[in-house]
């Protein structure tokens, strides 16, 4: 198969770089990809907005599978595009997308379908939503309605902070037009957990449960981001646990989609809170986690090629998806600064040194090559991944290859596992 894969981050590159493990793959192309995945696939610089131009772009390289990382292509209707040119393509279409694409959207549809979620509001403008924090108090979850990067969620722990999130939204456009409307929620006590699932709109299939951590420092301090790690097995979601996920929430969410003519296949993300046996929803996301991403594919043991193809063919089967008994700890290395402004342009050292270590693989989320040398060019620049026999050693590993990359401001959390360590004690 010539296989394309449309992202240029650290979630595509482990796309990448599983893909390629597949005998199938004769040629693996990225668009625009990036220097981590020079060695695996031609990466390509085209425009990832101009979805006609990239469907004849496949055609002309008589693509017979593409891959779609990132969710703004998705929700923009790469899918639709493709499909409408003959050409496979592994990911959700627009209506589908949308159930991402807009937290109001999702929130109604879970509603009106009875998927368990937590309460909510929508606010058109900041005086309904800034009355209705006032009425509830605090803890409260404010979320932007539109794609924000994985940014536009506010925990509130107080209402001055819910109250500025929504000034920031809706007043100083902080998201731009996502924030021009905003979802007001239950704050939900417990455990996050992230549990994707390979569809291809009739079967479904659960990867392993992941948790990433959201909170860019240690102890879960600090501002929100896309991400600062994460690891799999997340050993919150338990078997019976993950069965009443995908009976309760997963299942129900593709039907009530194919009810509303929005059929959905590729990678479907559910974002989940878990306390004691109860399980809720927090979001749904069209596409492969970032970081989860970087900690489940390593995982896999099946191949991937396979299992996309047969998702955007309609002929996914349960036994094409197998796992590697082991765990895997992804610690995203960010930019000094980040999640708010930060520098680009730093050399990185270390990367051949952490790579050669046993277990580990350095996945490029926010790096550019110049005149040679590998520079940061992100807010998250690394996703240095380990794998071994439990948590701990995992960790370990991951953090000894941690140790050995350098680049001026680099930021990561201490605690990449934690909460599965004390689960564990």
């Amino acid at each position: 198969m010539q296989v394309l894969v449309i992202g240029g981050g650290g979630r595509e590159h482990t796309i990448v770089w599983k893909l390629s493990q597949s005998p199938k793959v004769e040629k693996l192309y990225a668009i625009p990809g990036g220097p981590g995945m020079k060695d695996l696939a031609e990466c390509v610089s085209l425009d990832t907005a101009d979805l006609e131009g990239l469907a004849r772009w496949a055609e002309d390289h008589h693509i017979d599978l593409t891959v779609v990382g990132p969710e703004a292509p998705l929700v923009a209707g790469i899918v639709d595009v493709f499909k409408a040119h003959g050409l496979n393509i592994f990911g959700p279409t627009a209506r589908a997308a949308e159930i991402e694409g807009s937290k109001i959207f999702s929130k109604e549809l879970m509603e009106k379908y009875g998927i368990p979620t937590a309460f909510f509001k929508v606010c058109e403008n900041a005086a309904d939503a800034k009355a209705y924090i006032r009425e509830k108090g605090a803890p409260i979850v404010i979320k932007a309605d539109g794609l924000a990067a994985g940014k536009g969620v506010v925990v509130a722990m107080t209402e001055k902070e819910a109250l500025d999130a929504v000034d920031e939204m809706m007043g100083h456009h902080k998201f731009g037009a996502a924030g021009n409307k905003v979802v007001i929620e239950e704050f939900m006590d417990g455990e996050e957990c992230s549990l994707l699932c390979f569809t291809d709109g009739r079967t479904v299939v659960p990867m392993l449960p992941a948790q990433d951590h959201k909170r860019v420092d240690d102890g879960d301090q600090g501002p929100n981001t896309g991400g600062m790690g994460a690891y799999a097995p997340a050993p919150v979601m338990t078997d019976a646990l993950k069965e009443k996920t995908m009976e309760t929430i997963v299942r129900p969410v593709l039907a009530a989609l194919a009810k509303e003519g929005r059929p959905y296949s590729g990678c479907i993300y559910a974002g989940l809170m878990i306390k004691g046996d109860s399980v809720k929803v927090v979001e749904f996301n069209a596409r492969f986690g970032d970081p989860e991403t970087q900690a489940v594919l390593p995982l896999l043991d099946s191949d991937l090629a396979e299992i996309m193809y047969a998702c955007a063919t309609g002929t996914l089967r349960e036994d094409m998806v197998k796992w590697n008994p082991g765990v895997a700890v992804c610690v995203v290395m960010a930019s000094g600064g980040y999640p708010l402004s930060y520098p680009k342009g730093i050399q990185i050292t270390g990367l051949q040194e952490a790579s050669a270590l046993p277990g580990v693989i350095v996945f490029h989320a926010g790096t550019k090559e110049v005149d040679g040398q590998i520079v940061t060019n992100g807010g998250r620049v690394l996703g240095v991944t380990a794998i071994d026999k439990d948590i701990a050693r995992a960790k370990e590993r991951a953090y000894g290859a941690v140790s050995r990359i350098h680049f001026e401001g680099a930021h990561y959390r201490q605690d990449i596992a934690w909460r599965a360590l004390k689960r564990l004690k």
